[in-house]
């Protein structure tokens, strides 16, 4: 298994919660993170070497990155495993699956990149890459069955993960957060080249919305050691150190159930914050150059998963150039000052969280076990 980054690990141990049982003595190893490694998995390298984003960034860092999957392939392909499964990281993935696959080696690709979205002709690589795709939402299904791939639609792990109704007083005792406080939470991304460009106005923003409520309560749950340190320098070099503000290790659910609204990085934190039926402002910025190239690229108006499983705005969207302190902060005050707005919002992302509900875990393994059985045979 390779995952790339947290969010891979996360949905990753979903699958090998529900996997463990039915193949208690198979050796789980690859790349992952620390949630796989609760189960047994074993990772050859760093999982935070593939956690890079952006094309000139990614560009930067690519001799070290096909170093990896070179290795990797050539440890693989010497060790005949029983079945390669790539979570997520499509750009790592895809390539090393298809020299998998053409060699005789099972493989199954565990959510779907955004064909949807853009570059949907990778629909062409993804049937060399995979022998079978587990996809996430409802929608993907019919697109992959129209392209002749096996699929299996195993709902999304984090809305099974994440509880319908989420205790928003006990995430607040957890914190040491007042029970009547307004709490935003602010999630920059995970990746530090996300931290890199989103940290300082998202901090900046949050500074503008303590000025309108100094009673406010900030937090910011970083994915690592390396990302809060990163962070720290970050708003230190901008001259934000002073924000009341309260960093956290990991916790990040415990700090959306706690939240009144959340400033949030586009990607599957968005999503997470969907599903805790929060206020949000999606934004994200990125190398002006890789900019340029992505925004002509794209089939659809809208970035963050909320929107796009809505098929509209339901919640803003800020992308490079507006991504200010002052158009965040008036952003996000506006949808948590509107009490109707917000009892909206909420039914909106209690139906997507019911559309996305299924046994992920159990479908997902089932999914493996089959796929298993059909090539001992």
């Amino acid at each position: 298994m390779v995952a790339g980054e947290s969010s891979g690990d996360l949905l990753a141990s979903r699958l090998l919660s529900g996997l463990r049982p039915h193949l208690p003595d198979a050796s789980l190893h690859g790349i992952g993170g620390e949630r796989m490694a609760q189960y047994g998995f074993v990772s050859d390298w760093p999982m935070e070497k593939l956690s890079v984003n952006g094309l000139f960034e990614v560009a930067r860092h690519y001799r070290e990155i096909k170093g990896i999957q070179i290795a990797l392939r050539d440890s693989l392909l010497a060790r005949q495993p029983d079945l390669f499964i790539g979570v997520d990281a499509p750009d790592f993935n895809l390539g090393l699956e298809a020299d998998l696959k053409s060699a005789g080696i099972p493989t199954m690709h565990f959510i779907s990149p955004s064909i949807w979205a853009w570059r949907g002709g990778r629909i062409r690589k993804i049937a060399r890459a995979a022998s079978h795709m587990l996809v996430i939402f409802p929608f993907e299904e019919a697109l992959y069955r129209k392209a002749g791939i096996p699929v299996t639609y195993v709902g999304h792990p984090l809305a099974e993960i994440i509880p319908m109704e989420p205790d928003v007083a006990a995430a607040r005792a957890a914190l040491g957060l007042d029970a009547d406080a307004t709490i935003v939470a602010v999630l920059p991304g995970s990746r530090m080249s996300e931290l890199k460009y989103n940290a300082v106005s998202f901090i900046a923003a949050a500074k503008l919305l303590l000025r309108r409520d100094p009673k406010m309560r900030l937090v910011a749950p970083m994915a690592g050691p390396r990302q809060r340190q990163y962070f720290e320098s970050l708003l230190a070099e901008a001259g934000l150190a002073d924000v009341p503000l309260q960093i956290l290790d990991g916790q990040s659910h415990v700090a959306l159930a706690a939240a009144d609204g959340v400033l949030v990085a586009s990607g599957t934190a968005s999503l997470e914050v969907a599903l805790f039926k929060k206020p949000m402002v999606i934004a994200y910025k990125m190398m002006a150059a890789t900019w340029h190239i992505l925004r002509h690229m794209s089939y659809q108006p809208w970035i963050g998963l909320p929107n796009i499983l809505a098929r509209e705005f339901l919640v803003p969207e800020l992308l490079q150039n507006a991504v200010t302190p002052q158009a965040l902060a008036d952003a996000l005050w506006s949808q948590m000052a509107d009490p109707a707005r917000k009892s909206a919002l909420r039914q909106r992302f209690t139906d997507m969280h019911h559309s996305l509900l299924r046994d992920t875990a159990s479908e997902s393994a089932q999914a493996v076990c089959q796929m298993l059985a059909r090539t001992r045979k």
